[in-house]
């Protein structure tokens, strides 16, 4: 294991050693692609498991999935948070949905050679989708209103694992002026810094709204 991983560990405990394994060949996969298709800042690549990986398997101290979860990552990118998580909860199914064909062609190869079998990768745009799931996820996809508008007939209500049903979704800046500005009501904020001990992600959150506190939102107004 690369030393970028070992740094990781002690602020991860929820995360087994197998998973581990695995995020080592994940980030292998990773770099090899990102020299042919830009999942990652190139710039950005070097600081893969620092930047990009840790927030991902921030969430593993917060959610804890029952066999059977069902979970739709939108706007899933090169894969965040959606394959990472994967790896980590293995008892749950992942759907990884994004409209760009050529980033979902390289999370289809990933998760061919990590072996995953509870994955599903899907190149459509979310209007499509018509199943119910447990948790929807993203990662810096766009402003809150409008994911939440996306996402909301995605959500099923309900509480069968450690959080209730819902968004989890990755936030930079000032989310609380963001999340007040809604009509949707958040339901807690999971500061990164203090999780992961690391200053690089002071003002990144990770965001929790129940299904049922989700309503329907007024598009941006623009200047």
């Amino acid at each position: 294991m690369t030393n970028a991983l070992e740094s990781l560990r002690a602020h991860l405990p929820a995360v087994s050693d197998a998973a581990w394994e695995q995020l080592a060949l994940w980030a292998e996969l990773m770099r090899e692609w990102n020299e042919r298709v830009n999942l990652v800042s190139r710039k950005d690549i070097d600081q893969l498991e620092r930047h990009h990986l840790a927030p991902c398997l921030a969430v593993t101290g917060m959610l804890k999935l029952m066999h059977g979860a069902r979970v739709i990552d939108v706007g899933t990118g090169g894969g965040l948070p959606g394959v990472p998580m994967a790896i980590c909860y293995p008892q749950a199914r992942f759907t990884l949905v994004d409209s760009v064909g050529k980033k979902i062609r390289v999370v289809e190869d990933i998760v061919k050679r990590l072996g995953l079998k509870n994955v599903e990768v899907r190149n459509c745009r979310v209007e499509t989708i018509k199943t119910k799931y447990d948790f929807v996820t993203g990662r810096a996809v766009t402003d809150l209103a409008a994911f939440i508008n996306w996402i909301r007939p995605l959500c099923r209500k309900g509480k069968t694992h450690s959080l209730p049903n819902g968004l989890l979704y990755w936030r930079g800046g000032d989310v609380q002026a963001e999340a007040a500005g809604l009509h949707s009501r958040l339901t807690r904020s999971l500061g990164l810094e203090e999780v992961l001990a690391d200053t690089y992600f002071k003002d990144k959150y990770i965001l929790q709204f129940k299904a049922e506190d989700l309503r329907r939102e007024e598009p941006a107004t623009r200047a």
